[in-house]
């Protein structure tokens, strides 16, 4: 739910303190790396120790529930969305404490949602505490050059609180590059600087109740003009909720966000003609995603030879597809979330506000592929929790049948029925060249930190939008090998079978 102010507080005090006895032992000389004098400094609080821990937990119960519903709903195309918009609205849990305000922000921004109106999203979106943290929103005030609805004369905290602040544009800039209208979406330098005075105000209390709050003495009142629609002067809160109208009905973000969901749902590369259609839905519709989505899903082109098996599951697709083609029970520890971290992509651990890639060739390097194999290989031999061929329903009766009949019925059951003569070859046999020519290109996979073959050609002086993914939440290697991924398994029978089919290309696609 939503943190306490006293919970808050103590997060503050927590990371506060770490600061405070590191450059101590900084200014003594110690010369030990951050995270070395981190661990010394938390062996020796265990309070502290204790407090962090319960910090990390937030997240990590935020993301093994969202990946519990993904594997054990029959809601399925709700899933599909709720993971879309937090894709889309991404928000990066290892900024400051934002990820004390993921929970809320799955539970009450974009889950209730996900299939409605896109204004409502949208509006919910902006005045969320994760996105206002995030995008230093919170911080943004009117510069002096501006008026405000109460005069900075009569505040002097105010007019030094505006002057240490100042004009903030990265939300006006993120609302309109990767919220609504789109790179391309007609918009200007300026009209970024007219959202990001509309949007002045705007913000919250990071240590208090963590909710938004419009503060009408650090508003810009002024005149404004946004994609040539006109803001009249000594407006508040009103102003905001405009721009927000605006964007959001603009048929630039309709083309936008059709496209976006069409990749989703389509091909990396969808039909101009679809794109278009769903479009005019949503146009005609207000913005009823439910309605955009159905156009989509309803489409000739949705049910072609052309789109089938072309899209390339994500990370999190293909751990929750492989934990539902077993049976497997909802994993609430965090191990099978950490699966999807170790695949690449951590719930809620993209730090550039451009979030995971949409597209397939992102996630097809060679060491991503090998970690799938691995993966496929590990469930089948029952390494994650809940998860292995016993719980597969067929399990139970084809264990002592013929290999044959093994891989009948997995590529039945697993790959729609059909597989490729080379991936039945690969399951009769039991051997997968590929596995063995990638195990040699990719001498440690597991220490490899993958980023998903991501490179943003998007440029900004506003902010750098790639990070590391060691940064984002990775799995490490000594965790990964905890967990008993990023390493060949050997199987035989119907293990084996299984999970070389989670590992072929028909399962990674869908």
């Amino acid at each position: 739910g939503k943190p306490t102010s006293e919970f808050v507080a103590m997060y503050d005090a927590s990371q506060l303190a770490i600061r405070k006895q590191g450059k101590q032992q900084a200014q003594q000389g110690d010369t030990s790396s951050k995270q070395d004098m981190r661990a010394e400094i938390l062996k020796a609080n265990p309070q502290l120790r204790d407090q962090l821990r319960q910090n990390q937990r937030i997240l990590g119960d935020v993301s093994s529930a969202k990946l519990a519903r993904a594997v054990v709903s029959d809601r399925q195309l709700q899933e599909e969305m709720a993971d879309f918009w937090e894709n889309h609205f991404t928000v990066f849990a290892g900024k400051g404490q934002v990820r004390l305000f993921i929970p809320a922000y799955d539970r009450d921004v974009i889950r209730p949602n996900a299939m409605g109106k896109f204004r409502d999203l949208l509006g919910a979106v902006a005045k969320s505490p994760a996105m206002l943290f995030y995008l230093d929103q919170w911080q943004s005030a009117a510069d002096s050059m501006h008026p405000t609805l109460v005069a900075a004369r009569q505040q002097p905290r105010v007019q030094a609180q505006r002057a240490r602040r100042g004009l903030n544009e990265n939300f006006a800039r993120e609302l309109m590059e990767l919220h609504t209208l789109g790179v391309d979406g007609g918009y200007t330098q300026q009209d970024i600087i007219e959202v990001a005075r509309a949007l002045t105000g705007w913000t919250m209390n990071p240590r208090g109740a963590a909710e938004f709050v419009f503060r009408p003495e650090i508003h810009d009142a002024g005149a404004k003009m946004v994609l040539g629609h006109a803001l009249a002067p000594g407006r508040g809160v009103e102003d905001g909720e405009q721009v927000l109208d605006i964007v959001a009905r603009d048929p630039h973000t309709a083309h936008f966000i059709a496209r976006k969901l069409a990749i989703r749902f389509v091909s990396d590369v969808p039909p101009a003609a679809l794109v278009d259609r769903a479009a005019q839905t949503f146009l005609k519709t207000d913005g009823d995603i439910r309605e955009v989505v159905r156009t989509i899903v309803t489409s000739p082109e949705f049910f072609s030879r052309s789109a089938y098996r072309v899209k390339v599951k994500s990370p999190f697709e293909l751990v929750a597809s492989a934990l539902r083609a077993v049976g497997a029970q909802a994993d609430t520890t965090m191990r099978s979330a950490q699966l999807v971290a170790f695949l690449g992509a951590p719930m809620f651990g993209h730090q550039a506000p451009n979030g995971w890639p949409e597209t397939g060739d992102a996630w097809m390097n060679s060491g991503s592929i090998l970690n799938r194999i691995n993966f496929g290989l590990g469930l089948a031999a029952g390494r994650f929790p809940g998860a292995s061929v016993s719980s597969w329903s067929d399990g139970e009766k084809l264990v002592g049948a013929a290999r044959e009949a093994q891989v009948d019925a997995v590529v039945l059951a697993f790959l729609g029925g059909q597989a490729s003569p080379d991936t039945r070859q690969i399951l009769i046999s039991g051997e997968n060249p590929l596995a063995a020519k990638l195990a040699a290109s990719v001498p440690d996979s597991a220490s490899a930190q993958m980023t998903g073959g991501e490179t943003s050609t998007m440029d900004s002086p506003m902010r750098q939008r790639v990070a590391p993914l060691a940064k984002n939440g990775a799995v490490r290697p000594g965790m990964a090998r905890a967990m008993g991924v990023g390493q060949p398994v050997q199987l035989s029978g119907l293990a084996q079978v299984v999970g070389l089919a989670i590992g072929a290309p028909e399962f990674q696609r869908r």
